[in-house]
């Protein structure tokens, strides 16, 4: 049976040529890279020459970049180091937040009684910088604004610089989880006015369990992990050589094919929303689907009813692979916390198709006429 992969903001498939690089690492250059002699000298030389590679990638200073096991540690690291080393007594951050946001700011809420504000969202669910700029104002300690640059459900886009900007005026913390983001656009994090940034490899082509955290140069936090002098001591453990190299590989791949991937998959995804109209009338767009959303998702709602409430698992039988949401949150009988957020009024079943550059036309008609025999 013809499977069909269209949950790509959950996670891409490794590139051939990012494999290729990574197979020295998992074969013959095995040396740990603490050891002084040729073995560790030779794959420490390879993280080295990965985290250049990553820095130059994304306008960052290699002391600025730190390798993780993905965007959730990243995350938790920033919001703990925020509230423990960087002197934050006051959170601000929003409703539609990814969970590894979310359950750490609910943690330092509940345990360590910070205070937690949620930025006001307009009807496409875009943060409203009104919002943020008064909750800012209004606030005697310091804050860490965490808010993400693309929603990994329906796509929208913030404006990072802007956030950024604020934060400088209130002397905020700005930590931007930019997951779905870098791979997929021209990221400048020196210019961004982020303190710290979020990436996992997963998603843009890169292998699982690899990540990179961005800690701007002026902020000084203490280590992550305790028990060695790995990533400059500022994260204990043996490296996770291979899947350094990896992100590092599929990073420069994606930045340098990014102009004609990016204008394949804004095409399919327009050519997709086109379809849905046409054959499904009745059904909605979440999220700021045609206006600043990452090209790569398309959130769509349709019609609650009994055919409608099975087609995630009739797409699946018909080896079609999409998501009801984040798929972090994959197993949870709970709703997505995004689409209520953003349309509590509205009854639907949520629909999240996220497209790559291996995806075709071709298939998404396969998947259009797939849905119009289920519905």
């Amino acid at each position: 049976m013809q499977r069909i992969y269209l949950d790509n903001a959950a996670t891409t498939s490794l590139d051939s040529a990012v494999l290729e690089a990574m197979m020295p690492f998992l074969t013959e250059n095995f040396g740990n890279p603490s050891s002084i002699y040729s073995y560790g000298r030779e794959t420490k030389m390879a993280i080295e020459k990965a985290r250049k590679s990553v820095a130059k990638n994304l306008n960052a200073r290699p002391a600025e970049i730190f390798f993780t096991s993905g965007g959730t540690e990243s995350t938790n690291t920033a919001i703990m180091a925020a509230v423990h080393d960087l002197g934050c007594k006051r959170i601000i951050s929003s409703p539609l937040e990814h969970h590894a946001t979310l359950h750490s700011v609910e943690f330092c809420n509940q345990h360590e009684k910070i205070p937690v504000d949620l930025v006001k969202l307009d009807e496409k669910g875009r943060v409203d910088l009104n919002s943020l700029k008064e909750l800012l104002a209004s606030s005697e300690e310091k804050c860490l604004v965490t808010l993400m640059h693309a929603n990994n459900e329906v796509g929208n886009l913030l404006p990072i610089e802007k956030v950024g900007e604020l934060c400088k005026e209130y002397n905020a913390v700005f930590h931007c989880d930019a997951v779905q983001t870098i791979g997929h656009y021209p990221i400048d994090l020196k210019n961004s006015g982020a303190h710290f940034a979020s990436c996992a490899a997963h998603k843009f082509h890169g292998p699982k369990g690899v990540g990179m955290l961005y800690i701007n140069e002026n902020i000084t936090i203490k280590p992550m992990i305790n028990g060695g002098a790995q990533e400059r001591n500022m994260r204990a453990g043996t490296e996770n050589i291979y899947g350094i190299v990896g992100l590092a590989k599929a990073l420069e791949i994606a930045l340098a094919d990014l102009e004609q991937d990016s204008a394949h998959i804004s095409g399919l995804k327009k050519y997709m929303a086109e379809q849905i109209k046409n054959h499904f009338p009745d059904t909605c767009f979440n999220g700021d689907y045609d206006g600043e959303s990452l090209y790569t998702v398309l959130n769509v709602g349709f019609p609650h009813n009994d055919k409608t409430e099975m087609l995630l698992m009739n797409l699946d039988i018909a080896g079609i692979c999409v998501s009801g949401g984040s798929a972090c949150s994959s197993g949870a009988q709970k709703g997505s916390h995004v689409i209520s957020a953003i349309c509590p009024e509205k009854e639907q079943i949520p629909i999240r198709f996220s497209f790559a550059k291996h995806n075709t036309k071709d298939e998404i008609d396969f998947t259009i006429q797939k849905i119009k025999e289920l519905l």
